[in-house]
């Protein structure tokens, strides 16, 4: 068996509690589903650095990586892959849908209303816990 793919992804929150939500174009794997944006761990690159060029490439715009969410490996049919997720917000640019179909800010509450990639339903669920946390101790 291959080993995984080493992927990360940004959970990109405002002022608001809105978190940004990705939805797969029809020339990806899993077209129409939900993600968080992020990509491949290049070699010889940290999480955080991947992060950052990732969601420039994608996303035109640059961010601040900030706290870890999650780490889940899971098993599609033809691979595998290992996705990190971290908090982060905007630091500059304006945001632009390069290889998604569509981009929305989701209030936290709402997360699960979407249809999300298997792989990312443990960092929607982490990402729920965390922010109904902190806005209890709020």
């Amino acid at each position: 068996m291959n080993p995984p793919v080493h992927v990360v992804a940004a959970v990109i929150h405002n002022q608001q509690g809105g978190i940004l939500c990705a939805r797969r174009s029809e020339t990806m794997a899993l077209p129409g589903y939900w993600e968080f944006p992020g990509g491949k761990v290049e070699l010889d690159e940290t999480s955080a650095i991947a992060l950052v060029r990732e969601i420039r490439e994608e996303l035109r715009c640059e961010i601040v990586v900030g706290p870890f969410i999650e780490d889940t490996t899971y098993h599609y049919k033809a691979f595998t892959i290992r996705l990190e997720t971290y908090f982060a917000t905007v630091q500059g640019g304006t945001m632009t849908a390069l290889e998604h179909s569509e981009l929305k800010w989701v209030p936290w509450q709402d997360l699960r209303s979407l249809q999300w990639a298997p792989a990312d339903i443990p960092a929607v669920e982490r990402v729920m816990e965390l922010c109904k946390k902190e806005f209890m101790n709020n």
